[in-house]
């Protein structure tokens, strides 16, 4: 096993900044990026996701949630990508694009109520931790099972195309997700259907502790395209103006008509896989602070500064705003309590059937009972 670096192997990686992010590549026209709003929003929505990492990952560690698979280096794929999707088209997620669903208008406070599981969440408690979902931002919830998201994606295009909506899905996968079963499925009948899809693999180096370079054979992961007949492009993850473009790209040919197409972006996983895992055990340190150095967040901002967008004390007090935000939803999160017991049988019937309000009655009196014996344990201890 050799050490990940940002050279592509010998396939070629779009890219459109310089690796500081400094400037444009010479061959790149400054009428190909994105307009300066974008560029903001993006940059907003990579910051957002850092601080919420950060703030998530002391709060696991301290016992007040109870998992976290942070996004930390990966920012300028997840976010460069989903800037280039409208606010009609529908977002299938995986493990670290929950930061997504804030992107397209989730509130930050409910992104926080899912990580507690408390009464505000969404979900009722019903998901692990980092499995958000937002109605709202046509975001739903992921399956922790490898690529079954895939399909699901591809059901909801190809409803869409029944329907004759002009919306596009995003589908993101990681490298791992590649080889399952899910992955082949879902690419294939998207091609053979033309489904309105753009398939987005975030290329991390690590499914969890087994390298890219073990998962496949192929030259990369866009190359993997072809053999479903729809176009595939490698890009250079780390470079958010490239993520974009290439994403604007697929989007604008699945809205038209032309179908699905495959986009993977070429980035690193600076944390672990998630905060039960230790990847001091099967990766170097050199690797590591060989990506810290090629930092997204860092690339972006200097490009903004070469456009005059960007400055310290903007990106300061930017900061503090989103710090402050994070840290008044915690602390309000903290302050509600887990959802109702009945809540475990709504959504599934309009009225539930009688077994299941038989058990909800049960699970109140097992409640109730241990409620009360801690109560006289404490005023009768043994």
């Amino acid at each position: 096993m050799t050490m990940r670096t940002a050279d592509s192997g010998g396939f070629p990686l779009l890219r459109m900044l310089l690796e500081d992010g400094s400037g444009l590549l010479p061959d790149v026209s400054a009428d190909d990026i994105p307009s300066d709003e974008t560029l903001l929003a993006i940059h907003r929505a990579m910051v957002t996701t850092r601080i919420l990492d950060d703030r998530m990952l002391k709060l696991q560690r301290q016992g007040r949630v109870a998992f976290v698979g942070t996004a930390a280096g990966q920012e300028g794929a997840i976010h460069g990508s989903a800037a280039a999707f409208e606010a009609d088209d529908w977002v299938f997620s995986a493990l670290r694009e929950g930061g997504v669903a804030i992107q397209r208008g989730m509130p930050i406070r409910e992104y926080v109520a899912h990580m507690f599981g408390n009464a505000e969440d969404t979900a009722k408690g019903r998901q692990m931790p980092n499995h958000f979902q937002c109605k709202e931002v046509n975001f739903p919830s992921w399956s922790s099972v490898l690529g079954t998201q895939l399909p699901h994606a591809v059901g909801v295009a190809m409803a869409m195309q029944c329907r004759g909506e002009k919306s596009v899905v995003a589908a993101y996968s990681g490298d791992g997700a590649t080889s399952s079963s899910g992955f082949h499925s879902a690419l294939n009948l998207a091609a053979v259907q033309k489904a309105p899809v753009v398939f987005l693999v975030v290329d991390n180096g690590w499914a969890i502790s087994v390298p890219s370079d073990m998962q496949t054979r192929s030259k990369s992961y866009g190359a993997k395209a072809k053999a479903y007949g729809m176009p595939g492009q490698d890009v250079d993850g780390n470079d958010p103006v490239a993520c974009f473009q290439a994403t604007q790209q697929a989007v604008a040919r699945a809205r038209s008509g032309e179908g699905p197409s495959l986009v993977a972006f070429r980035t690193y996983r600076m944390d672990g896989h998630s905060s039960s895992d230790d990847p001091t055990r099967y990766r170097e340190d050199e690797e590591v602070a060989y990506w810290k150095n090629r930092d997204p967040l860092t690339c972006l901002e200097e490009f903004l500064k070469s456009k005059d967008l960007y400055s310290s004390q903007r990106g300061e007090a930017l900061r503090d705003s989103l710090v402050a935000e994070v840290q008044a939803a915690v602390q309000a999160s903290e302050s509600i309590g887990p959802p109702s017991l009945d809540s475990l049988v709504e959504d599934v019937f309009a009225e539930p059937p009688r077994h299941l309000r038989r058990q909800v009655v049960e699970a109140m009196r097992v409640v109730a009972e241990k409620g009360e014996a801690e109560r006289l344990e404490g005023k009768f201890p043994l």
